[in-house]
């Protein structure tokens, strides 16, 4: 990059993202450009590391409004540091610990039974008996809890 900045272009090739969702980015606060007397975009450098963050919470499931709540912390005409990614990732940690459990309770129930209340299966005699999954509220209850299943 020169003193003029990355061109959207630019930034699109280096990070991989399209030009279309580097607009959107920046329509949504996630990312912040400079214009030149012609109205083009230029991007400075530490924009490259806000896209990938933005690209790593996005793969992660972390909804924009946090991705934006925790790149508002940031200074936003540097490059994070190493110890700044750390303090932002480590608030996705417990709800990333949460996910992850809930998908590995799915998986290891995807045979057996999820605690519908719907008594269809089989095995539903000896994993819910007597619909006891129903006290619990409506939906797939043992999905929300090590219970069960």
């Amino acid at each position: 990059m020169d003193n003029r900045g990355l061109t959207i272009g630019e930034v699109a090739a280096r990070s991989g993202v399209a030009a279309s969702a580097l607009r959107f980015y920046e329509s949504q606060g996630l990312i912040t450009s400079a214009r030149t007397s012609g109205n083009q975009r230029r991007y400075d450098g530490a924009t490259l590391r806000r896209v990938a963050f933005v690209q790593a919470g996005r793969t992660a499931g972390i909804p924009l409004e946090q991705i934006r709540s925790a790149l508002e912390t940031l200074p936003t005409r540097r490059s994070p540091t190493k110890r700044d990614w750390q303090r932002l990732s480590s608030r996705w940690r417990r709800d990333l610990d949460h996910r992850i459990a809930t998908l590995e309770a799915l998986r290891g129930r995807l045979t057996t039974c999820i605690g519908c209340g719907c008594l269809s299966l089989k095995t539903c005699a000896l994993l819910n008996p007597d619909d006891e999954a129903a006290s619990d509220g409506p939906g797939a209850r043992y999905l929300l809890s090590d219970r069960g299943g």
